[in-house]
């Protein structure tokens, strides 16, 4: 038996639309071109978003863990989304309070998911007021009042 694509001297569109029409079962392929990470992602495609404290929230990590991992309600400011934001650091959620304006970038997680043990928390805070999170937990900067 022969194989099932067009060979010869004229085959090239035949083997051109083949492909375009079988490019379609991949999965990377077809989400990249009807562009569905890039209508769902709250961030629009930047790499940092500024947005407003609306809560704390405590996040339990996944199995084998057993922890509450301190993250952060925030709505964005281009676009009022609401994302849940990770809080790294020893005592940084003494740090932050409500309707704080903080700076949120990528977590790390492969492919922009969520990054080890905590589930679907896809961000984290870098910058409280302006000044850097790490700082005001380190004790080096102290928080401007708003």
């Amino acid at each position: 038996m022969g194989s099932k694509s067009p060979k010869g001297e004229f085959a090239a569109r035949q083997l051109h639309e083949k492909r375009k029409k079988l490019r379609w079962s991949d999965l990377y392929y077809k989400r990249r071109t009807l562009r569905l990470d890039v209508k769902s992602d709250p961030m629009e495609g930047a790499p940092m978003a500024r947005g407003i404290v609306l809560e704390k929230v405590g996040v339990e990590s996944k199995q084998p863990n057993s922890a509450i991992r301190k993250c952060v309600r925030t709505q964005l400011i281009k676009n009022g989304r609401l994302v849940t934001a990770f809080l790294p650091g020893d005592g940084a959620l003494n740090v932050i309070d409500e309707h704080d304006e903080v700076v949120i970038e990528g977590i790390g997680g492969s492919r922009g998911r969520s990054m080890g043990d905590i589930p679907g928390v896809r961000w984290k805070v870098i910058m409280v007021n302006g000044v850097s999170l790490k700082e005001l937990v380190l004790g080096k900067k102290e928080k401007p009042l708003r």
